[in-house]
């Protein structure tokens, strides 16, 4: 049997050997990543990517003023794909599923420079089977288009870095301002970047492993002030928005805590969305960079520094969210694609296989529910058939908690094409440039006249009722009683009806 298993994979190395680099980690990444493409709801965040992205371009920039404006130019990616291909679940998530396969072939040729063919073609299908690839592979948010261009814009860093032209620069450029409009937090792969070309610098002839033609200190020197160059157009786009989001921080990141050092151990199973693949993608990382040596700057350093630039950010600011340095796990996966690159092809291979399979249980958990932790999902579209089953004219609808970040109003309207009216609200979060609309401040007069209230209330109640706070859970006792309550995973549902209509 294990000669079979050895002639098999042996074979199937036969055949890889002949494509181009790049194909079989695209192949596979995009296979991987469109199965079960839908199966999971939109999420909290992927409702607030349709929020912005169904709006018009001047409410978009009202939205960015007021919260968000980081993440404003995706929006703005995402209107204008939404406005050719609409705005169900796969085709809000296709645009990470091509970002992802993408990166993963530009992984591949990345390590095929760096490596050799064999490094780049096995840190491509070792991406391609990471749960954390298919988790921001199917999430209509910015990950996937940050990794891909992370990755992008190392490649060309390299190809400039060993044949320096305006053009070639010119394109390393247009890569890193995408980047940084996409995602600022993965500018700070340009801290590696940066280290790569001082050291190309200071060496000369082969810079960090990158082999280069002999050159004369003139055009050495040109490489720095041509990256400086390059990272301009970085400052004059990002900046601005960097400046904005800054402002916007409060709002924006009030549900994250200031970094610990155990945040760092985490790390690898955030990323990869797997604590056992995360460890063993770790572990191999380390093989390959030991067996690299001093090519292992650029991967390392692409690596490490972005890492800790935001892990000390994160101690004085609220900034450590692991999924913020998804982009980085190309490059480990780059270093350990080196390590098994060392090995025979059929061993080699059996990792990559390993690897898929221990992340197994995790791919097939993320395909029934985006959110976190797993065993919470929160079931919108359960809660939406509640309602349109039972709807009638003249029904209002009543959401508690409003301002929150599970956007319960968004869910619902997401999945009803003819939701109840909203009877509390004010003003919506278009017309505010905000991602919650406005309530009355004193609900009771608001809710006059009305007869029939669906209540979506989060988390599980037997007493919808008593789970709402404030004024507006007074006047709801005040005026209705409960006739129905459908409990569903993460929410709960009442059907309220008036005193006065009994």
């Amino acid at each position: 049997m294990g000669q079979l298993s050895e002639r098999s994979a042996g074979t199937a190395w036969e055949h890889l050997r002949r494509l181009p680099v790049w194909l079989p980690p695209a192949l596979l990444t995009l296979a991987v990543t469109v199965t079960g493409l839908g199966s999971a709801q939109l999420w909290r965040d992927e409702l607030a990517t349709w929020s912005a992205a169904t709006r018009s371009p001047g409410d978009l920039a009202r939205l960015a003023g007021t919260i968000d404006a980081a993440t404003g130019p995706y929006y703005l990616l995402m209107h204008l794909w939404t406005g050719v291909f609409g705005d169900s679940t796969i085709a809000l998530r296709v645009p990470a599923v091509l970002a992802m396969t993408v990166a993963a072939g530009l992984l591949a040729v990345l390590g095929a420079r760096l490596v050799d063919r064999r490094g780049g073609l096995f840190a491509g299908l070792l991406f391609a089977v990471l749960p954390g690839t298919s988790r921001y592979g199917q999430e209509a948010r910015p990950y996937a288009l940050a990794t891909m261009l992370a990755v992008l814009a190392t490649v060309l860093l390299v190809t400039a870095l060993r044949r320096p032209s305006w053009a070639r620069w010119a394109g390393y450029a247009a890569a890193v301002a995408a980047l940084g409009l996409i995602h600022l937090i993965a500018l700070t792969v340009l801290a590696a970047h940066a280290l790569v070309v001082l050291v190309a610098w200071w060496r000369g002839p082969a810079p960090a492993g990158i082999a280069t033609p002999a050159q004369p200190d003139a055009e050495r020197d040109r490489r720095v002030w041509r990256w400086l160059v390059a990272v301009v157009p970085v400052a004059l786009l990002a900046g601005p928005l960097l400046v904005k989001a800054r402002t916007q921080q409060s709002r924006q990141l009030n549900w994250v805590h200031l970094a610990r050092l155990d945040d760092l151990t985490a790390l690898p199973g955030g990323v990869a969305q797997s604590s056992v693949v995360g460890g063993l993608l770790v572990g191999v990382a380390a093989l390959g960079a030991a067996r690299l040596g001093r090519r292992a700057l650029l991967p390392v350093s692409a690596v490490l520094l972005p890492v800790l630039l935001l892990f000390a950010a994160g101690t004085v600011v609220p900034l450590w969210v692991p999924r913020y340095l998804v982009f980085v796990v190309p490059f480990a996966c780059l270093l350990a694609g080196a390590a098994l690159a060392a090995v025979t092809a059929p061993a080699a291979l059996v990792v990559v296989v390993l690897a898929g399979l221990l992340g197994l249980p995790d791919q097939a958990a993320l395909r029934r529910t985006h959110e976190w932790p797993r065993s919470a999902p929160v079931d919108y579209a359960g809660a939406a058939r509640v309602i349109a089953d039972g709807q009638r004219p003249g029904d209002a609808v009543v959401y508690s908690p409003r301002h929150s970040w599970l956007f319960l109003d968004l869910g619902i309207e997401y999945h009803l094409s003819d939701p109840p009216r909203d009877v509390l609200v004010t003003e919506d979060e278009v017309r505010r440039g905000d991602l919650w609309a406005a309530e009355c401040p004193q609900p009771a007069p608001c809710l006059a006249g009305t007869t029939r209230v669906w209540l979506v209330v989060s988390g599980r109640h037997a007493e919808p009722l008593a789970a709402v706070s404030g004024a507006k859970g007074d006047a709801l006792r005040a005026q209705f009683t409960v006739t129905q309550v459908w409990p569903r995973p993460g929410l709960t549902v009442a059907l309220l009806t008036s005193r006065a209509g009994r």
